[in-house]
């Protein structure tokens, strides 16, 4: 069968290498791809958010099954584009419909629905420009630091954690009153402050039955020690060291499965990966956000993880038979760092050569931000590449990322170098 994938980062890079280990594809396309996954198939250099063409696209090429990488055109409703065209009723498109993605599309969205369905979450309210008096307030009846969420999509930037409160109400009303996060920011979430530590859990459902893969913890801070402003995500591990089976049955009994059967009441239809963003406080999981895709980098270290064919489990998805079907992992860790450009998540500079990958054999290179020019490979985003390496332990691996990195390089390259440091590795 042909595969399209929609994407153009990291994680459509490690999608497509392990799709492509596949023997149930023919040919595997990637729209529009970059340096990496020309690698895996072939790049198609179209506008992923201009459905006519995706369609075009897709009946061209005999497409069977296409994979939505990136949140945005799933949250503007590509999987109900699919579903209501005569022409594509038979090409299965894996992701949720417009209506079911608005868990990540609104933060609002999300705490409604989990307030509704009895997931764990922190205490929270939502404020527009109309209320913000009322937000002031709301914030007044918080203990420092305070969260404020901006409720739209904004390329994961939309999230101040300011320290005081004199300074959450100026970031207040810098969002609603001066649109700092442009539209996304019309309506401003503001939570309690979740105490403890982060990570990532992933689910794959057919709307039925749902298979949990492997967890991990990303690092979305620019400097080390956290420090610094959010990024994309600036590495990411797999196992993560804290996790334990009792951890891990809270989060399926308390939030995934709440969740799959809270999308079917609700009637909300979804075929695809869903992300939980967890807080683990004391023991107890809280769900700090939704995504409706694969998190970028966490997908560099958990595809890696998976020995199942992901082919043949998309296709369950599709076809809801995803409970005939069984999971496989990589008892390996992994590990994964990214490199970017000097300047990110600020002002940084495209089209730096970058040499030495092919001195690269101990780790998987994902390209996150590449292109091809000429005879050379050239940086062409933020985040430019993500480096991952197994090992039989988290610090092996760490270790064998490193060591690959110092063989790579560009100008302006920058990386954290103490990913994994604390959680031992």
């Amino acid at each position: 069968m042909n595969l399209l994938l929609l994407g153009s980062g990291g994680r459509e890079h490690a999608l497509a290498w392990k799709m492509a280990q596949s023997s149930l594809i023919n040919n595997l396309y990637i729209a529009p791809g970059n340096a990496g996954t020309a690698t895996c198939g072939t790049n198609l250099n179209i506008d992923i958010l201009d459905f006519d063409m995706v369609k075009k696209t897709v009946l061209e090429k005999n497409i069977s099954l296409v994979l939505v990488g990136p949140e945005e055109p799933l949250v503007r409703g590509i999987y109900d584009f699919f579903q209501s065209d005569k022409e594509l009723s038979s090409v299965r498109l894996i992701g949720p419909s417009k209506n079911a993605a608005a868990l990540e599309g609104s933060k609002d969205f999300a705490k409604q629905f989990m307030i509704k369905h009895g997931i764990p979450t922190a205490r929270h309210s939502t404020f527009t420009k109309e209320t913000i008096e009322q937000g002031i307030e709301f914030l007044k009846t918080l203990s420092p630091p305070y969260v404020l969420k901006a409720d739209g999509l904004a390329a994961g930037k939309g999230v101040v954690i300011p320290n005081t409160l004199t300074e959450a109400k100026s970031i207040l009303r810098e969002m609603l009153l001066d649109e700092k996060f442009g539209a996304a920011s019309h309506k401003v979430v503001i939570e309690e402050f979740l105490s403890g530590i982060e990570l990532s859990v992933f689910a794959l459902t057919d709307g039925k039955d749902f298979h949990i893969l492997p967890e991990a913890k990303d690092y979305k801070r620019i400097g080390e020690n956290d420090t610094g402003n959010n990024t994309g995500g600036m590495g990411a591990i797999s196992p993560v060291p804290f996790v334990d089976k009792a951890f891990m049955e809270k989060v399926k009994q308390l939030i995934i499965i709440p969740t799959v059967e809270g999308l079917r009441k609700d009637k909300l239809e979804y075929r695809g990966f869903i992300f939980f963003g967890l807080m683990n406080c004391n023991g107890e999981p809280k769900v700090i956000e939704y995504n409706v895709r694969m998190g970028d980098p966490e997908t560099e270290v958990v595809m890696p993880r998976i020995k199942t064919d992901l082919v043949k489990l998309l296709i369950a998805v599709g076809t809801q038979t995803l409970g005939r079907t069984t999971i496989e992992f990589d008892e390996r860790a992994a590990a994964t760092i990214m490199l970017v450009s000097g300047g990110y998540p600020d002002k940084y500079e495209k089209g730096k050569v970058i040499t030495g990958l092919e001195n690269v054999n101990e780790s998987i290179a994902f390209h996150a931000g590449t292109k091809q020019e000429g005879g050379a490979i050239v940086s062409n985003g933020g985040r430019v590449l993500s480096v991952t390496s197994y090992g039989n332990t988290l610090k092996e691996a760490v270790a064998t990322s490193y060591k690959s990195i110092a063989k790579i390089d560009f100008e302006k390259k920058y990386f954290r170098r103490d990913i994994g440091k604390d959680v031992g590795a």
